[in-house]
């Protein structure tokens, strides 16, 4: 593993870690992550069967603090490639999770919203400041933001750059977990473990049917779930025999 790189990544027991790797910028997104997230979600999107969950977190003292202001986008570059790069990892098969401590600000935050879930250390800050630098978010934060925490509470943090406590963000249905700091890396793996002991197959089921019935009106959306339901999981039977022997 190469400590230069601006994204570190570590597969075990079909969990992979994906660290932002730049922490003299508090991991600063700059477009060397963007490329290096899109080639492991493209790894990741063809590993479905032996990685099971992944974890994007940061390395130093913050997760993310926004995007690197230092590293505007080359003349000519495709002013899309960013967002598209979050909507691939949105779109992975397998559950993610952003575990957060330090700073989720701005282009980080936007990061942490394409995962399923948000898991947030104690002292950990929200914030969306793209108006402290006259900045509109772009990569999917109205949306996704909107969506987390409803559309007034989402003005309010686009609207007055507040600083959010992890505690709070947890309250307001932003983050979906929120742990003492000391035991952060021990809840975080404790929530993939549980993650990785369910079924993958049923993971990816239900994240593909919870997107596939976003939007969806109650007919539409029961009718989904009836005539396009995925069935059992190859192991179904192994795992019913298994809790058999138990009872």
């Amino acid at each position: 593993m190469d400590d230069a790189k601006p994204l570190l990544r570590h597969d075990s027991e079909g969990l992979c870690v994906l660290t932002l790797n730049r922490p003299d910028q508090l991991n600063a997104l700059n477009t060397a992550i963007f490329r290096e997230l899109e080639a492991h979600a493209a790894d990741l999107e063809a590993k479905q069967d032996s990685i099971g969950c992944v974890i994007i977190r940061g390395n130093g003292r913050s997760f993310c603090a926004g995007a690197d202001l230092k590293d505007p986008p080359a003349p000519g570059a495709d002013p899309y490639y960013k967002a598209r790069v979050l909507e691939r990892l949105e779109a992975l098969p397998q559950p993610l999770i952003a575990a957060v401590h330090g700073h989720c600000f701005t282009g980080g935050l936007e990061l942490a919203l394409a995962c399923d879930f948000i898991f947030a250390a104690e002292s950990t800050k929200f914030a969306d400041t793209h108006g402290k630098w006259g900045m509109v978010a772009g990569w999917g934060l109205a949306t996704r933001l909107s969506r987390r925490v409803g559309v007034t509470k989402a003005k309010e943090m686009g609207m007055t750059g507040t600083h959010y406590p992890a505690p709070q963000a947890a309250a307001m249905g932003l983050a979906n977990f929120c742990v003492a700091d000391n035991q952060f890396d021990e809840e975080l793996h404790g929530l993939a473990g549980r993650i990785l002991a369910n079924s993958w197959f049923t993971n990816r089921a239900v994240k593909k049917m919870m997107v596939d019935i976003d939007g969806l009106g109650l007919g539409p959306s029961l009718a989904q779930e009836r005539y396009r339901h995925p069935g059992r999981a190859p192991d179904y039977a192994q795992r019913v025999a298994g809790f058999a022997k138990k009872t």
